[in-house]
C-alpha cells in the first residue's frame, strides 16, 4: 500500500516499507522508554496537539495570517538575520536625510518622511504583513474556498486519492468526507497561510527598502532600509557601500514624497489589485490532482504541489484585461516618476548613479526568484511593464512644463498618462499642454451657465450676434 498522504501514518503502521528499522518505523509494540511508540515523546505530542488546536482556532479570515507570519520569520531566520547595529542605523538615518535635501531641488513635493528606521529582515516582515494580508486575501481566499469545495462538492473524487483503509474509515463516519467542509476550510487556510508566509519570507531576503516592490508596504511616513538588503544589492557592482546606500535612500524618500502628497494614490493602487483579484479563478481540477500529494510536514512538497501559474487563471474578459492594464500602468507611472526625480537628484552628485539606475531597471524588469514564487502563489505579478516609456513621459513633462507642471499631473487620476499614451509620449506631453487648470475652470463655467438657460432662446446679449447664418434671433425680429 502506498504511504498515507498528508504526512500521517495509520495507527500501528510506520512509514517504512518493511516494518523494521529504527524507532517509530515499525508496526510492532512500542520500544522500552517510548510509551507512545511512533508518536514520540508524550510531551512533544501534547505540544503538537496544542499547536494544531491553536492553528485550527484561527478566526481572522480565510488565510491564517498568524501562521503566515511565523513561517515568514522562520524562513528569514533559517539563513541568518542579524540584528541591526547602531552604526548601520545611524548611516541609514543620515543617508535618508541627505537624500531628502537633494530631492527638494528636483520636485515640488515636500518631504513625506516622518521617521527613518533601519529594519532587519524579520522586522520588514512584521511591518509589511498588514498590507500583504490586504493584497493577498482576495486571491488566497479563493484557493481556500476551492479546497473546501473539493470536500463539499465532490467528496468522492477526493476520497478516491486516499488509501483504501483511510477512505473506508472516513466513509464509515456519518456523511463521510462531505461533513468535513468547515474543517477543510481551516486546513486550507493553514496551507495557504504557510505558503504565503514562505513566499513573503523569501521576498524579505531580496528587498532593500520598504518600497522595493512599488507599493507602500510599510507604515505611512516611515522610510526604512534593510542594511542586509542594501549590502546584498551592492554585491558585484564594484560601487562603494556609501554610494549604494545613498542611492537607495533617494528612491525610498522619493516614494514617500509621492505617496505622501498624492492622497488618492494608495487607494488607487490597492483598488487596482483588488479589481484584478476579482477576475482570478482557481483551477479546481489541478487542485484536486495536487491534494493527495500534499504533505503539511514538508513545505517543499507543499510548494511543488501548489505551485505553477495554472493554479490561478485570470479570466479572459475585457474587464480583466482592463484591470491588469490599469494595475501595470499605475505601477509603471510610480516607478517612472521615482526614476526621473532620483536621476535628476543623483546625476551630478553620485559618480555611479547611471550604473545604479541600470541595476535597478534590470532588477525591476526581471524580478528575483522570490518575486516569481509570490506571483505564482497569488496570481499577481508586481513588476510593472513599460518602465522606460513611463520614465520618458515624466522626463519630457519636466522639460516642457517644468517641475511644478510635471508634478501637477498627479492632482487627479484622470490627468495621468494611460497605457496608450506610453506608445505616443510626445502626443501626451504636447497634446495636453493647453489643458491647464484655468482652461478647465473656464470650460466648466461656460458649460454651467449655458446649461442654466436650457433650450430657451437667449435673453438679450447671452450669445454673440454673429452666430450661425440665419439661426434664430427667435421672435425678436417682431
Amino acid at each position: 500500500m502506498a504511504d498515507p498522504p498528508f504526512g500521517f501514518g495509520l495507527p500501528g503502521q510506520g512509514r517504512g516499507s518493511g516494518g523494521s528499522g529504527g524507532s517509530g518505523s515499525s508496526g510492532g509494540p512500542p520500544a522500552e522508554g517510548e510509551p507512545f511508540g511512533p508518536l514520540g515523546d508524550p510531551q512533544q505530542f501534547a505540544e503538537a496537539l496544542r499547536q494544531f488546536a491553536d492553528l485550527m482556532s484561527w478566526q481572522g479570515g480565510p488565510v491564517n495570517w498568524d501562521l503566515a507570519k511565523n513561517v515568514a520569520r522562520q524562513t528569514v531566520a533559517a539563513e541568518g538575520d542579524p540584528s541591526v547595529l547602531d552604526a548601520d542605523r545611524n548611516k541609514i538615518t543620515e543617508a535618508v536625510r541627505l537624500a531628502d535635501l537633494w530631492l527638494d531641488e528636483v520636485t515640488s513635493f515636500s518631504s513625506g518622511v516622518r521617521q527613518v528606521q533601519a529594519w532587519s529582515r524579520s522586522e520588514w516582515v512584521e511591518a509589511t504583513l498588514p498590507v500583504w494580508s490586504k493584497l493577498c486575501d482576495p486571491i488566497a481566499g479563493k484557493a481556500v474556498d476551492a479546497m473546501s469545495g473539493l470536500i463539499t462538492d465532490a467528496p468522492g473524487d477526493l476520497g478516491a486519492g486516499l488509501p483504501e483503509e483511510l477512505s473506508t474509515a472516513l466513509q464509515a463516519m456519518g456523511g463521510g468526507l462531505g461533513g468535513l467542509g468547515p474543517m477543510m476550510r481551516r486546513i486550507g487556510g493553514m496551507m495557504v497561510g504557510s505558503q504565503t508566509g514562505a513566499a513573503i519570507g523569501a521576498l524579505a531576503r531580496e528587498v532593500a527598502t520598504s518600497t522595493d516592490v512599488g507599493l507602500p508596504l510599510g507604515p505611512e511616513g516611515t522610510a526604512a532600509l534593510i542594511p542586509a538588503g542594501v549590502a546584498a544589492f551592492g554585491e558585484g557592482l564594484s560601487i562603494s557601500a556609501d554610494e549604494v546606500r545613498l542611492f537607495l535612500a533617494l528612491r525610498e524618500a522619493a516614494h514617500h514624497r509621492l505617496f505622501g502628497h498624492v492622497p488618492w494614490l494608495r487607494a488607487h493602487l490597492f483598488g487596482a489589485v483588488e479589481e484584478y483579484a476579482r477576475g482570478i479563478t482557481v483551477d479546481a481540477s489541478r487542485l484536486r490532482e495536487a491534494m493527495p500529494q500534499i504533505d503539511p510536514a514538508n513545505p517543499e512538497a507543499l510548494q511543488e504541489a501548489l505551485s505553477g501559474a495554472a493554479l490561478f487563471q485570470p479570466e479572459d474578459t475585457p474587464q480583466q484585461k482592463a484591470a491588469l492594464s490599469r494595475l501595470e500602468t499605475a505601477l509603471a507611472l510610480v516607478e517612472g516618476w521615482v526614476t526621473t526625480v532620483v536621476d535628476e537628484a543623483a546625476g551630478s552628485r553620485l559618480p555611479q548613479a547611471t550604473a545604479l539606475a541600470e541595476a535597478i531597471r534590470r532588477r525591476r524588469a526581471t524580478g528575483g526568484p522570490a518575486e516569481h514564487t509570490f506571483a505564482t502563489l497569488v496570481g499577481l505579478e508586481l513588476r510593472p511593464r513599460k518602465l522606460r516609456e513611463a520614465a520618458l513621459i515624466w522626463r519630457q513633462l519636466t522639460d516642457v512644463r517644468g517641475t511644478t507642471g510635471r508634478d501637477a499631473v498627479w492632482a487627479h487620476p484622470d490627468l495621468l498618462p494611460t497605457n496608450e499614451d506610453f506608445d505616443d509620449p510626445d502626443g501626451f506631453v504636447h497634446g495636453r499642454q493647453d489643458w491647464d487648470i484655468s482652461a478647465l475652470e473656464e470650460a466648466t463655467g461656460a458649460a454651467g451657465s449655458e446649461g442654466a438657460t436650457g433650450e430657451e432662446t437667449p435673453d438679450g446679449g447671452g450669445e454673440p450676434e454673429d452666430g450661425p447664418p440665419e439661426e434664430p434671433p427667435g421672435g425678436s425680429a417682431g
